[in-house]
């Protein structure tokens, strides 16, 4: 069974699954669609026309982002981009939200040596990372939150959802394809998407706007691991077909990559789906448990179960991580991270490296 079946519903209703329940929700949601555009332009209108003012940080600032609400893999990028910086020297910091523990707790575990300030002021939040010490600040999430001014900005598009598309409430897309035009880079990313299909994404961009930079990447499996994130031989599983146990923006997709990594039907896999960034309680696990003695689950659904693990000792888990696979456009990435890097200023350790305002 998926849990919270109101928002599996949206998710069939905005992939156009709904059938006549569907189509009378989007001719009835037609004024609110209409009313979010108008907000969100004339919102983005003041920030171009200088109603609306930029503030940064002295540090540079690199956005990661998308268009459309969750599941385009900003998380793995965000990643990413830090394991870059490190490599060229920098003294990365991440700013985000903070809407998500579970994104918390991954970027932690994965960069320990990295501050993470969480803050739903994203001027507060960057500011709180270089005084902790980091000499250019990753934003997570970052593309609509135009008060914090970026040197870079990231935006992705994932391969699965139709671009264009509706804006909220009818669809998925908190902005449309005119908004790249404030982009510095577009990162195509797939997971159970063809190449061929992340293409024509591509291409739609790069028809729009000719001279932005477009690069595409793949999502795909990485190592098993346990609840701790240690490395495991394998995700092989004993008797039942495990369940897919997991609180993320597409749950389905992460069925589907199971299945490919097991070599099993998609159908025999259970999936019991709760909502994006969902914290997981005892009522909510034992349950499952007592259903299920194996699961799979995502490494942002691993930080939050390793809290229950005496719960679950009597369960077998396995964690299905994540990495990225440039296949297109990573010597443009590169570029502009040499950019950014070459442009950045680099606060001496004792001072007060708080927001000031952009010139």
């Amino acid at each position: 069974p998926v849990r919270r079946p109101a928002e599996a519903w949206v998710r069939r209703w905005w992939r156009g699954e709904a059938g006549v329940a569907g189509a009378a929700a989007s001719v009835a949601a037609l004024p609110l669609e209409a009313l979010f555009r108008l907000g969100s332009g004339l919102r983005s209108a003041a920030y171009d026309r200088g109603v609306l003012s930029a503030t940064g940080v002295v540090a540079p600032v690199l956005s990661v982002g998308n268009l459309t609400v969750g599941g385009t893999g900003k998380t793995p990028m965000v990643r990413w981009f830090v394991q870059a910086l490190k490599e060229r020297g920098r003294r990365p910091g991440i700013a985000t939200r903070g809407y998500g523990r579970d994104e918390i707790l991954l970027h932690r575990r994965w960069h320990p040596d990295v501050p993470v300030a969480a803050d739903a002021d994203r001027i507060a939040a960057a500011g709180a990372a270089v005084r902790a010490s980091a000499d250019v600040v990753v934003l997570d999430d970052g593309f609509q939150h135009r008060r914090l001014g970026r040197d870079l900005d990231v935006v992705l598009l994932d391969a699965e959802t139709p671009f264009p598309g509706r804006r909220l409430p009818r669809g998925p897309y908190r902005e449309g394809p005119s908004a790249l035009g404030r982009a510095d880079l577009v990162v195509v990313t797939r997971r159970s998407a063809s190449k061929a299909e992340a293409g024509r994404v591509a291409e739609a961009v790069a028809a729009r706007y000719p001279a932005l930079p477009v690069a595409r990447v793949a999502l795909v499996p990485g190592d098993w691991q346990d609840l701790d994130g240690r490395v495991v031989a394998s995700g092989d599983h004993d008797g039942d077909p495990p369940a897919v146990v997991t609180a993320v923006a597409r749950p389905r997709s992460v069925r589907s990559l199971a299945a490919r990594v097991l070599q099993r039907p998609e159908q025999t896999l259970p999936l019991v789906a709760f909502p994006d960034h969902h914290d997981f309680g005892a009522d909510d696990l034992e349950p499952i448990a007592a259903r299920h003695r194996s699961w799979i689950v995502t490494e942002k659904d691993a930080v939050k179960l390793v809290e229950h693990a005496d719960l679950l000792s009597d369960v077998r888990i396995r964690v299905l991580g994540l990495r990225l696979v440039w296949e297109h456009g990573l010597d443009g990435v590169d570029r502009a991270l040499e950019v950014l890097c070459a442009g950045g200023v680099d606060p001496a350790p004792d001072s007060d490296a708080g927001a000031e305002a952009a010139p």
